[in-house]
């Protein structure tokens, strides 16, 4: 027998929580096959298979395991099961014989919903023929399918929606473990809130340009890089320009000394199914725009299928969130600690707005800068702010930092 053990995923990590097996207990794996994932306080990781042979688990679903222990063991004397080809080919031949065979009269729908609702064939049809709208159907079926008493029980309660799962004027109360990622987001967010001067300070930008350049060269770019252009390439690339020129604003207290960083690391929060995540773009003074806008989609992705390494989350120097894209107009993010900063993206709405002594529609975007208050003082985090705004309202400045008719100027 092999042991496989939880690896070391950290320094200051003593302890992970099994998500899920991927490989059931007794099963024949090959090696370096993926077998569990793991989720550790700052990351989720897959642990793999280091022989072939039948695969014994020791610990179940939802178990918090110390680093270092025997998380399975593998019997690689064990050999591997005979497939069975004949019976696979037979099967495959019958199902592909049926796909092609006309459905049976009963899985026809009376009448069609959206592909994305999960309906029984009746309850289907009294959607259709009653016009309901299947998000105010609280399905009851397994897998989260409509049935046909859960329609009935909405046309009986024209209104009225129970919770997911329940039913109307339930009074049931559900207890979940907390996940050692949203245990290290409360531990992390408190700590913020208690060891820090906190302060905020707003602003708002106009998105004119930064709207016109995309929707100009959107398709270009596209072309050009394979990627989007989107808002975050231009607002990661004015916030290095600006900690360049604000340089206490990239800082952090470390004991009795300020640690300075002639670099812009900057993270970007992602919020995934699991929680929030803040993985670290490096050198974001030395990208492209077309850069920024790869690692973006990289790390969120990756984020999304929680396959970030530690790496990836630690060492940033400066946060950008983006609370705008669940719709909210105006926030106050906390610090990213042990970072002094962090800038709040927000909606961008349209608003009348005064424009040489004239009203004007134009669409604005609230900002929002919490820091340290020990290490930035008012005058630099209102300036750091404001020059942000010069920026991102003139995008062409994000070049080299300048007006190129002051610098033709020489002003």
């Amino acid at each position: 027998m092999i042991d496989i053990k939880v690896p070391t995923v950290g320094e200051s990590i003593s302890e992970v929580t099994l998500l899920k097996w991927l490989k059931k207990n007794g099963a024949y794996v090959e090696r370096d096959e993926v077998i569990a994932e793991l989720e550790s306080e700052k990351a989720t990781f897959e642990v793999n298979a280091e022989k072939a042979g039948i695969l014994k688990t020791l610990a179940n679903e939802g178990d918090t395991i110390l680093i270092g222990a025997v998380l399975a063991q593998i019997d690689e004397t064990a050999e591997k099961p005979a497939t069975e080809s004949e019976p696979i080919q037979q099967q495959t031949t019958g199902a592909a014989a049926k796909s092609t065979a006309a459905p049976p009269p009963e899985r026809i729908p009376v009448t069609a919903i959206s592909n994305n609702v999960k309906a029984t064939p009746v309850a289907s049809a009294i959607i259709a023929d009653k016009n309901i709208n299947p998000t105010q159907i609280t399905p009851s079926g397994f897998g989260g399918k409509i049935v046909k008493n859960d329609v009935l029980e909405a046309l009986s309660n024209p209104g009225k929606k129970a919770f997911a799962g329940g039913q109307l004027f339930s009074r049931v109360v559900r207890k979940e473990k907390m996940s050692n990622l949203r245990k290290t987001i409360s531990r992390r967010l408190v700590e913020a809130k208690n060891t820090t001067a906190m302060l905020t300070t707003f602003n708002e930008a106009d998105m004119s340009r930064i709207m016109e350049v995309r929707k100009q060269f959107k398709d270009k770019f596209k072309e050009s890089h394979g990627v989007n252009l989107g808002f975050m390439s231009f607002f990661a690339k004015a916030c290095a320009i600006a900690l360049s020129e604000w340089p206490a604003v990239n800082a952090f207290i470390d004991g009795d000394e300020l640690v300075y960083h002639d670099y812009a690391d900057i993270s970007i929060a992602v919020s995934t199914p699991r929680g929030l995540t803040v993985p670290v773009i490096r050198n974001v003074e030395s990208l492209s725009m077309a850069d920024i806008e790869k690692k973006v989609v990289e790390l969120a992705a990756k984020a999304r299928d929680s396959k970030l390494t530690a790496e990836e989350l630690q060492g940033g120097t400066f946060t950008i969130t983006n609370g705008g894209v669940f719709g909210s107009l105006m926030s106050t993010p906390i610090i990213n600690i042990p970072q002094s900063a962090i800038l709040g993206m927000h909606k961008i709405q349209e608003r009348p707005m005064a424009v040489n002594g004239k009203v004007e529609i134009l669409p604005m975007m609230y900002l929002a800068l919490s820091y340290d208050h020990r290490v930035i003082d008012g005058r630099e985090s209102v300036s750091f702010l404001v020059r942000i705004k010069e920026l991102l309202e003139s995008p062409e400045l994000l070049l080299f930092g300048k007006d190129p008719v002051k610098t033709l100027l020489e002003l």
